[in-house]
């Protein structure tokens, strides 16, 4: 996966992405309801496609990255929900004292204007995910294991397989179409007029979330730095179009492909453990949307 990727040429993502939230918000702010119906039509197609996409990422990645580690992948799947767990229980008692002190002193008004309303969707293409995310989750360790535990070579080399064909389906199809979609998500967002109206009132609400989301990271990246004896940047330099689509989309599963790019690139990481860790991360280790929610919820 490593030298697929290192070998293929440079894209900026993080220019396109950033092109494709101007884009959006300029056709949005100008656009008359038939145009904006179909953005709304693409990026339910759009959408659809990633989320079809998202357990077949987490089986493809997550089960052959199991067999690569062999009987260390017990130890470290108990290590990860320990620290999903712990991180995200952290994040929400951080923001909860974090609003308890800012909230008070900003000036909210109780009621905004409502904005635009969208228009119906004209046109629908369904495209439902094979199976859920956590009947993914829960097959691919269930499967890495048992590949472990039997020494099964031929079942080890069908895994290796798929995790080149998942690879290949994220490179040319997912990663592709992410600008598209955070594209026509601000599109929307600016024709309900929620970019514009909004801005009063809560872009110093998304501001301190966004705050806080870079303490919460900079107090993980700094333990981790720490207790691997690695410099984090080497990590967290690579990771700007992950954060960009993470706060364009506010979805773990759009934002997992992008991750996994990101995190491939780093000299710092174990190519096995980004495999494991990052899909498994993206499911169950919430810490973005536990302290955004518990700080949104606060203010409301």
């Amino acid at each position: 996966m490593e030298e697929s990727i290192k070998k293929g040429k440079k894209d900026y993502l993080l220019i396109k992405l950033f092109i494709g939230i101007v884009v959006g918000i300029l056709i949005g702010t100008y656009s008359n309801e038939g145009l904006i119906n179909v953005i709304q039509s693409i990026k339910y197609v759009l959408n659809q496609v990633i989320s079809f996409m998202v357990p077949l990422i987490v089986l493809g990645f997550i089960a052959p990255a199991i067999t690569r580690m062999g009987n260390k992948a017990n130890k470290m799947l108990g290590v990860m929900l320990a620290l999903a767990y712990f991180s995200s229980v952290g994040a929400a008692l951080f923001s909860t004292v974090a609003g308890y002190a800012i909230i008070p002193n900003l000036n909210i008004a109780s009621n905004v204007a409502g904005g635009k309303e969208l228009p119906e969707i004209i046109f629908k293409l369904d495209i439902n995910p094979v199976f859920p995310v956590i009947t993914a989750l829960f097959l691919a360790i269930c499967g890495g294991v048992a590949v472990v535990k039997t020494k099964s070579q031929y079942f080890e080399n069908l895994l290796d397989e798929l995790n080149n064909i998942i690879l290949f389906l994220v490179n040319t199809v997912v990663v592709p179409i992410l600008p598209f979609y955070i594209g026509s998500t601000f599109a929307t967002l600016a024709y309900e007029g929620t970019v514009i109206k909004s801005i009063p009132i809560f872009l110093i609400i998304i501001l301190i979330a966004i705050v806080g989301h870079f303490i919460w990271l900079t107090l993980l990246y700094t333990i981790a730095g720490i207790v691997s004896k690695k410099n984090p940047a080497r990590v967290f330099k690579h990771y700007g179009p992950a954060y960009l689509t993470a706060v364009g989309t506010m979805s773990s599963a759009a934002t997992l492909p992008v991750a996994l790019k990101c995190a491939s690139k780093s000299d710092a990481l174990d190519k096995d453990i980004v495999d494991f860790a990052i899909p498994m991360g993206s499911t169950i280790h919430l810490c973005g949307s536990v302290l955004t929610e518990t700080f949104f919820v606060m203010t409301i």
